[in-house]
């Protein structure tokens, strides 16, 4: 089993498609600044490839209100939409009910480790980008000492941060977390192998720390600055997420 093949058991919905943003701190915010610096957002048409409740449409509208919100959930969608996000439906990423040339950016956000089809998600990404679009994606790091996902034990499903389990060879890593992907560098790539897209930047970003700053104030700043210093050394390597950026030509 691949790091893109995750096992297809009956697992919980939190567990197996992740827990969209419900609030937005200081992490998403960054996160936001960003995408932005990598795409410019101002005037775009901007797809939300996996929007949860739709937080980061309602943060990209500050930009441009040509958004769209797509997510499988159609509670959430309904939910975004309750609270006033527009222009959220529901769809599958590897069936994107969209035109060909449709978009200027595709965002994606923590999403890829969690669809059935990850390489499928990214040709209909490519499919739906103008040339000159650019996508957008934050994935897990298999490099990052931690499994943020939780791990399946016995059977039984334990959520939270789990050393090392990344580290692990793939037969181990995917036995105890078969609900969900982690990628290294290489593998996010070709995901894109044989589509029109080229790389135009790809890094590591180190976590918010948002829970910890709020329990330990200046402390978990201190924390945070210096660990989100390690972008600039060749220790972002093992930051929580991949940052890629591809370009449709």
């Amino acid at each position: 089993m691949s790091e893109h093949t995750p096992a297809a058991t009956n697992q919980p919905k939190s567990a197996t498609r992740g827990v969209p943003s419900m609030v937005w701190r200081a992490g998403q915010e960054r996160r936001l600044s960003l995408l932005d610096h990598a795409v410019n957002l101002s005037g775009k048409k901007v797809l939300v490839d996996g929007c949860g409740i739709g937080m980061y449409v309602k943060g990209i509208r500050r930009f441009t209100e040509q958004v769209v919100g797509l997510d499988i959930e159609v509670e959430r969608v309904t939910e975004g939409l309750h609270n006033g996000v527009p222009n959220l439906l529901a769809a599958v990423c590897e069936r994107l009910p969209f035109p060909d040339s449709s978009f200027d950016v595709v965002f994606s956000h923590e999403v890829l480790e969690h669809v059935q089809d990850d390489r499928a998600a990214c040709r209909e990404m490519a499919r739906i980008l103008r040339p000159g679009g650019r996508a957008a994606i934050f994935v897990p790091n298999r490099l990052y000492p931690f499994e943020t996902h939780g791990v399946y034990i016995s059977g039984h499903y334990h959520f939270g941060n789990k050393p090392f389990v990344n580290w692990l060879p793939d037969h181990w890593r995917n036995r105890l977390a078969p609900h969900v992907r982690a990628y290294t560098s290489k593998g996010l790539r070709d995901l894109f192998v044989g589509a029109p897209m080229k790389v135009i930047s790809h890094t590591q970003v180190y976590p918010g720390f948002d829970n910890i700053v709020a329990h330990y104030g200046l402390a978990g700043k201190a924390l945070r600055g210096m660990l989100q210093a390690l972008e600039s050394s060749p220790l972002r390597g093992f930051g929580l997420s991949h940052f890629l950026i591809m370009q449709r030509e």
